[in-house]
């Protein structure tokens, strides 16, 4: 061993990134443990898409506000791009503008507006208007490019806050003061451990004790062929009856039956729709569900055609092509996180319900008082 750290972070997905920041800003050396030469996993696989809006009511809201005030903070500082704000959530049923209207009476609607077609149009002149009931149009969220973001929030950390990064290297026990690696040990008085979707590395026992299993999403990039500016990110009438802070709301029970009637293939394939613009005009386009404790390696074009069609009820995409195609894996349920405690120097953390992009910030903040001992943030004293 050389240098000795005061915090090791194993795992350098946005989860990873989120506690060295957090750690740095109270004035810790750390050093980020990553078993990939570079950003390989869920967090550059996703939309980039920092969601508040729809967010489990409660501790899971004020984490994804909290978050993206962060985000906010950070991304000029580290030379990311805020590639568009907002979202708007299409509603081609009555059920679902019912839904719309129960979550504008809650205390997570007052950046929210329920908006007559003409408005959501004027928002996103692409949106079919001939499906087009009302919208619910949001100013929280906002979207980043996640597969440039997360390089760059790395590079910045370790320029600016000098957090030390040890790529292509696996851990392989966690014991402070000495973390045990393929490249031989480290010295680091407490430990994080963010091991995505790696459930048998480290703390397998205390992680099945969680019962997590795996998700695996398909996503697209689609490419009209002449300019189309969405300006917010687009959902429909699918992500009213998947996202909690929509879906737990009993107003949305007419909208589940009705879906399920209408589209059980959509929900067998855990398919809701969100479109995001990049830079240059391209679309990320997702996503569908599909859960397995190892789950397979294959796509099948049946579920990208279910996830286009919806796209293409959605918007008006001129003669739009999918230009590229990957598949994702994050750890899921049975809650939303899970924050654990293997040893008294060590904490064990896993985002259980994809949203970690949205959330991450905010966790770490409570990981890192929890670990020293400070006190709870505000988000979660509220």
């Amino acid at each position: 061993m050389t240098r000795s750290y005061d915090l090791a972070v194993v795992g350098a997905g946005i989860l990873g990134l989120a506690h060295a920041l957090a750690a740095a800003r109270l004035g810790k050396s750390v050093v980020v443990i990553d078993r990939d030469a570079q950003a390989n996993g869920a967090s550059v696989r996703n939309f980039g898409f920092v969601t508040v809006t729809g967010q489990q009511r409660g501790l899971t809201w004020r984490r994804a506000r909290r978050s993206r005030d962060i985000w906010a903070e950070i991304a000029p500082q580290a030379g990311i791009a805020i590639a568009h704000r907002g979202l708007v959530v299409a509603a081609h049923r009555q059920e679902a503008v019912g839904v719309i209207e129960a979550f504008m009476a809650t205390e997570m609607a007052g950046n929210c507006r329920l908006a007559l077609p003409t408005e959501a149009l004027a928002r996103v002149p692409a949106l079919r208007a001939e499906r087009l009931k009302a919208a619910l149009i949001s100013e929280e969220d906002l979207r980043v490019e996640s597969r440039t973001a997360i390089p760059l929030l790395a590079c910045h950390l370790e320029a600016t806050l000098g957090v030390t990064f040890r790529r292509a290297i696996t851990v392989l026990d966690v014991a402070p003061p000495v973390i045990a690696t393929s490249a031989g040990p480290i010295g680091a008085e407490a430990a994080i451990v963010c091991p995505n979707d790696d459930f048998q590395t480290l703390f397998a026992g205390r992680i099945a004790a969680q019962g997590p299993t795996k998700c695996k999403l398909h996503m697209l990039r689609v490419r009209p062929d002449r300019s189309v500016a969405l300006g917010a990110a687009v959902m429909s009438d699918f992500g009213l009856a998947r996202y909690e802070g929509y879906a737990a709301l009993p107003e949305a029970a007419p909208l589940k039956a009705r879906l399920a009637a209408e589209a059980p293939d959509m929900l067998a394939n855990g398919i809701h729709l969100i479109a995001v613009q990049s830079a240059d005009g391209s679309l990320v386009v997702g996503d569908s569900h599909h859960y397995a404790p190892t789950p397979d390696p294959f796509a099948p074009d049946t579920v990208d055609a279910l996830i286009l069609a919806e796209l293409d009820a959605t918007l008006a995409l001129p003669g739009r092509e999918v230009v590229e195609r990957w598949t994702g894996i994050y750890p899921s349920g049975p809650g939303v996180m899970f924050m654990d405690a293997p040893l008294p120097a060590v904490r064990l953390v896993m985002v259980t319900s994809g949203t970690g992009a949205s959330t991450s910030f905010a966790i770490a903040e409570e990981t890192v008082a929890d670990l020293y001992g400070l006190a709870p943030p505000p988000h979660v004293a509220h």
